[in-house]
């Protein structure tokens, strides 16, 4: 009889690992999975980032550039106001035109300074949104990473507390991949704080 239950504990124990190592397999290939389209997602919002900055340095240059023309215009405008005050007749009429046409451009290049910001600021915050939800992603890719290694350390050691505890890295990583997705507001800031 001792043979018997001897080989009947073994047979449990075998079914037991390998129940456990059914349970890793899932795991492993949930999550797999799970990491792949968020993997897409997030290289497209890296991508769409790096579309938000380019674009708002571009406009920061170019508002730059008309601010330049605007001071230079400025300068046009004073230096006509300074000459009228030593021409008289018909010069002074041509001075009139002049400062005219610079008081127009300064007018317009105030106008489209103004744009310019309104336009670089929105690609900033469309940049600091995107990153909000790259922030997220890397959470979920790090916390998924760590519960596929405790989940690889679960199938050769068989340690039931283990699982458990890969799960738990999973749940939060998977938490983060979905908030990342739908774009829920979801983000723990002193974390990304520490690992940025």
């Amino acid at each position: 009889m001792s043979e018997t239950s001897d080989l009947q504990d073994r047979l449990d124990v075998s079914e037991a690992k390998n129940r456990l190592n059914n349970w890793v397999a899932i795991s492993v290939a949930i999550i797999s999975v799970f990491m792949s389209i968020t993997k897409v997602k997030d290289d497209n919002i890296v991508q769409a980032m790096l579309q938000a900055k380019s674009d708002a340095v571009d406009s920061w240059n170019e508002y730059q550039s008309k601010k330049i023309k605007h001071h230079m215009a400025e300068l046009g405008l004073n230096q006509v106001q300074a000459l009228q005050v030593l021409v008289q007749g018909k010069g002074n009429v041509e001075l009139l035109s002049q400062q005219k046409r610079y008081q127009g451009t300064i007018a317009r290049y105030q106008t489209e300074e103004d744009a310019l910001i309104k336009k670089a600021k929105g690609f900033e915050k469309q940049y600091d949104d995107l990153n909000f939800r790259d922030d997220q992603f890397d959470l979920s890719d790090a916390t998924l990473s760590i519960s596929l290694a405790m989940l690889a350390i679960t199938a050769l050691t068989g340690k039931r507390k283990l699982l458990a505890l890969a799960w738990l890295f999973a749940g939060f990583g998977l938490l983060m991949g979905l908030a990342g997705l739908m774009g829920f507001s979801l983000h723990p800031t002193a974390l990304v704080k520490l690992l940025s």
